[in-house]
């Protein structure tokens, strides 16, 4: 029996109990897509129509909201699933001369029967950074965290540059501080809403926080004696890093 990753657009068809449906019967599936077989059994995406209801005992759930409750290994599939699922619902005709795509039979990608060009899931890299200056951590907060929620500087890499460059830009723009010595450290897929987040240690070099008010609320440094309230559990690489920070200055 196949897995089905079920998405009513970026929500996921699950049981009450956290579980995936054993049958989709009686819903509007409007396309699917074989994702690969995990530990032998095939795992399988399926878009549902917009006004998809959850039948008895399911509900639809959006994947944030899933962490810590579902099985680790199922909510990493759903990330590359709800990914497949939308780059195949808007993909299904050329951006450049309005031709309806077909579907590759060999891999992930759909091309243009006139004009053939190649259309992949879209991956977009972003970094985050623990900035460190001596015993005290950088952290900031932005205006669409919960209230009182600090965390690590992050943002999308951009054209023509390096995920280290990134991270120096990044910084700077955002607080006005220059960094060096950018240490790679670890990376995580992050279906929000098609990210790499490869996440690094850099150490402060000059400068005074001067907080961008467009992008952050506030930002300043922090022993471990004195953390301000973070994101709870331990599902994502922000919290991997801020770990990381606290045992090694404990």
């Amino acid at each position: 029996v196949p897995m089905r990753f079920a998405f009513r657009r970026r929500e996921l068809l699950v049981t009450d109990t956290g579980t995936l449906p054993e049958t989709l019967d009686g819903l509007n599936v409007v396309r699917t897509q074989y994702l690969g077989a995990q530990r032998g059994v095939h795992c399988i995406s399926a878009e549902l129509s917009p006004d998809a209801q959850a039948p008895a005992g399911h509900r639809f759930s959006g994947l944030r909201q899933l962490f810590g409750r579902v099985d680790p290994t199922l909510l990493a599939i759903a990330g590359r699933a709800v990914q497949i699922v939308e780059w195949d619902r808007t993909h299904q005709f050329c951006g450049a001369c309005g031709e309806p795509t077909l579907l590759s039979a060999t891999e992930n990608s759909r091309s243009c029967p006139d004009c053939k060009m190649p259309m992949y899931p879209r991956l977009s890299p972003a970094m985050i950074v623990a900035v460190e200056r001596g015993d005290q951590l950088l952290l900031a907060r932005s205006p669409h965290f919960p209230p009182g929620i600090f965390s690590m500087l992050a943002g999308f890499v951009e054209p023509g540059e390096s995920a280290e460059e990134a991270v120096i830009r990044e910084v700077y723009e955002e607080t006005r501080l220059v960094v060096h010595d950018v240490r790679y450290f670890g990376s995580q897929p992050w279906p929000f809403p098609n990210s790499l987040m490869l996440g690094f240690i850099a150490q402060y070099k000059s400068g005074e926080i001067d907080v961008e008010h467009d992008e952050l609320e506030a930002a300043g440094w922090y022993e471990v004696a004195n953390l301000p309230r973070t994101f709870p559990g331990n599902v994502s690489i922000s919290q991997w890093l801020l770990q990381d920070y606290v045992r090694r200055r404990s």
